[in-house]
């Protein structure tokens, strides 16, 4: 398993300033400051920072060993600002491994060189070490046990850097715990009779918990008790139209997910209907709006991801319902549901796909750029990953 993969770059094609993709459907043009697309050697679900420059990516699919690695991002992707041409635009493989099993889920455990990794066919932990050497491995060393995690699945995930690194697991509900990376101490279990099965897990803060059930139930623990209690502190307001759905929640500590200093949740459903809501009164939305998906038809709940911008105000994003990531502007949104209009849709996925017209690429995931406002990555089904940075179609700077 640590076996490093063959050095090398992943090569690209690049859009210049200004580059436009046309929508067959709506022919209204999409504007790119940049648009580069890469093919992976397989699929990932998972982009995680690593670093200004390096992002980690890895494959699910079904091969019998699967890829885990760290990408250099191009100097052009790592300057602050725009500079034209660049020489360098490839991502560079900076150290790599293998996995026996696919990758669901991959957190950076932030000032280490720790990660975590969870996929099936259980509920187990996998723990890595990012080797910074010439051997440029990624390296296994350890695996922690999830209660409950002997069945055919696998376990959401969320990591803490505090006087120890910690990480949040669990399957269901009733069985969150919170775990010591190094030692494997349990710091946490809860004690809740619920038996949802889980969406999402996030830190809201070094201390306290967040879980979002497929059900878009928010729930909360004091990670300091040795064992707590998770009441249900707000059921997602669901139009009759909408019954049925699955959900998925982000927490946003930036400018757009962040209230005065305060982080932002918001959910998402198979439906279309996203949820804006404070921690400290999780009872009553912030803002909602329905249409946030580009059919009618009621999706699957696999690869439905939903990011808030860090470095815009009231902006977030929305994916897995098709080959597109759509960008919305929250500011006209209110706490009652709305029809939502997409402020900039990526349709690149869509035109670079692969795998046919009778089998389209999903997209499986999408992140924020840490501090160049419109820049995200995506990766799809096919192998494709891009790196975009879109241009306001309101003419803002």
């Amino acid at each position: 398993m640590a076996q490093r993969p063959q050095a090398g770059r992943l090569g690209s094609q690049e859009w210049g300033v200004g580059g436009v993709l046309q929508d067959s459907v709506s022919r209204d043009p999409a504007r790119y400051n940049d648009l580069h697309t890469f093919e992976l050697q397989e699929p990932t679900r998972v982009i995680e920072w690593t670093g200004e420059k390096t992002v980690c990516v890895a494959g699910y699919g079904n091969q019998e060993r699967h890829e885990v690695l760290q990408l250099l991002l191009p100097p052009r992707l790592c300057a602050k600002d725009n500079q034209g041409l660049c020489p360098e635009r490839d991502f560079k493989i900076g150290c790599g491994g293998f996995s026996d099993r696919p990758t669901y889920s991959l957190k950076h455990v932030p000032g280490t060189s720790s990660l975590v990794t969870s996929g099936p066919p259980n509920g187990s932990l996998q723990v890595w070490r990012l080797e910074q050497d010439d051997a440029g491995v990624i390296k296994p060393t350890g695996t922690i046990q999830t209660a409950g995690g002997d069945g055919p699945t696998w376990a959401k995930i969320a990591v803490a850097s505090s006087k120890s690194a910690w990480v949040l697991h669990g399957l269901r509900v009733s069985s969150i715990q919170v775990t010591e990376i190094e030692s494997g101490k349990a710091i946490f279990r809860t004690a809740s009779t619920h038996s949802d099965e889980l969406a999402t897990l996030e830190f809201l803060d070094q201390t306290t918990a967040l879980a979002c059930s497929t059900k878009g139930q928010l729930f909360v623990a004091d990670v300091r008790q040795p064992q707590g209690l998770l009441g249900a502190t707000g059921d997602a307001p669901v139009a009759p139209s909408l019954g049925g759905e699955r959900w998925r929640a982000a927490v946003g500590h930036g400018p757009s997910g962040s209230l005065g200093g305060h982080p932002q949740i918001a959910r998402l459903s198979t439906g279309g209907c996203v949820v804006l809501t404070d921690p400290r009164n999780m009872a009553t939305p912030l803002k909602m709006a329905v249409g946030c998906m580009p059919t009618s038809k009621l999706p699957g709940s696999e690869f439905l991801c939903i990011s808030f911008a860090p470095q815009l105000d009231e902006c977030l994003s929305v994916s897995g319902f098709d080959g597109t990531v759509r960008v919305y502007d929250t500011h006209s949104w209110g706490s009652a549901p709305q029809e939502a209009q997409p402020l900039f849709v990526h349709r690149g996925h869509v035109f670079s796909s692969a795998e046919g017209a009778d089998r389209q690429a999903l997209v499986t995931t999408h992140t924020w750029h840490p501090y160049k406002p419109r820049t995200l990555l995506s990766a799809a089904t096919d192998g494709s990953l891009h790196v975009w940075d879109w241009a306001d179609p309101r003419g803002a700077n």
